[in-house]
């Protein structure tokens, strides 16, 4: 896969081996690390359990209440509701700043040392060939309608998919917009307006992803993913190389304590910290990065497969904690069982999501 090199071109890029102090420093990052997740399930937890989700909500307000001025509380309550209720591009710039700052470290610090080290070119390339294909798709997600529903095509949509009468029940209006609401639609109280196959509002995208455009959605994921999960590789095997290259792990050092240890992953992890800092930041950023999108696209993904939305996921999460002694609702309301009732097989719902066309006209004739 990769060519050979010459260790001598970087052992000046490395200090005494035996002198170097053991750090704790990654005792500290995996403690972080494990309250990042532990705050990532909690709030998995917390949007699945609505119980869970009010207590959170008001054990943060009072801590929050003692914590932090009234007129602080105020303006933040403001910059949130700017950032996530209404349609603005500062997500999308930050999006397109962090790429570029990724990118940038990519092109400036590992690119040129893996042609040293006679990587091959085809390898190095493909995080620009993915990242090229990404903005496309970006752009795409962006600008495209989701399919908003007016007063010209209302009657088409509503012939579009069948009402189930639990989620989705007949003859009901959006007391916004003022149109007969079609099955799978929903308001998106963000952009205004009423969405056709209605999966989810993305701050990142600036955009509801609804029946026209959750195809390119999907596809920015997709190449999202694997340019983070490609650019992760090809660090990944750069500084294994050089641990190779430069025989850095049969060395030994000299602890804290004066004693001869031989050298370990998590010192060789520390060294390359020290030796290659924003590498090994970079490596350890595009890593998680791929966990996370990799993810939520398997989620996506599944989704997609059983021809349901992300908005349909979660109102089905609602209709099952109906049967939770916690869920608030009317004595005498029995919970109604909701059952997806548009999933047509895996190559049917493929096609609906990534033809939308077709599929919407085939559904017209029948």
């Amino acid at each position: 896969m990769f060519g050979g090199g010459t260790p001598e071109l970087y052992a000046e890029s490395y200090p005494d081996k035996r002198n170097i102090p053991r750090m704790d420093f990654l005792v500290l990052f995996f403690l972080y690390l494990a309250l990042v997740l532990l705050g990532f399930v909690m709030i998995c937890v917390g949007s699945k359990t609505h119980y869970l989700q009010g207590l959170i909500s008001r054990g943060a307000q009072v801590i929050f209440s003692y914590i932090i001025p009234e007129c602080l509380q105020r303006a933040v309550l403001r910059v949130l509701h700017y950032l996530f209720h209404t349609r603005n591009y500062t997500f999308v710039i930050l999006h397109l700043i962090l790429q570029g700052m990724v990118y940038t470290e990519y092109t400036w610090e590992i690119f040129g040392l893996c042609q040293q080290l006679e990587f091959s070119l085809y390898y190095l390339f493909l995080p620009y060939l993915l990242l090229i294909v990404n903005l496309v798709f970006f752009t795409l997600s962006c600008v495209t309608d989701p399919g908003t529903i007016t007063k010209a095509n209302e009657l088409l949509f509503l012939q579009v998919y069948e009402f189930d009468e639990v989620m989705f029940p007949k003859n009901v209006r959006c007391p916004t917009c003022d149109l007969r609401k079609p099955a799978r639609s929903k308001h998106c109280s963000v952009c205004n307006r009423c969405v056709h196959r209605f999966d989810h509002h993305c701050v990142w995208v600036n955009n509801c992803v609804g029946a026209w455009n959750t195809r390119y959605f999907l596809s920015y994921l997709l190449t999202l993913t694997a340019s983070a999960a490609t650019m992760a590789v090809v660090s990944t095997v750069f500084l294994v190389r050089l641990v190779v290259m430069s025989d850095v792990y049969l060395q030994t050092y000299v602890d804290d304590l004066g004693h001869l240890q031989v050298v370990d992953t998590v010192f060789l992890v520390q060294y390359l910290f020290l030796t290659f800092p924003r590498i090994v930041f970079l490596v350890g950023f595009v890593v998680v990065l791929s966990f996370l999108l990799g993810g939520y696209l398997c989620f996506s993904l599944y989704l997609a497969a059983i021809n349901q939305t992300t908005n349909e996921w979660y109102k089905g999460s609602r209709a099952w904690c109906q049967h939770c002694p916690h869920m608030a609702r009317p004595p005498a309301a029995e919970p109604q069982a909701y059952r997806n009732i548009h999933s047509h097989g895996l190559w049917s719902n493929l096609r609906e999501i990534f033809l939308p066309a077709t599929a919407r006209y085939e559904r017209k004739k029948k």
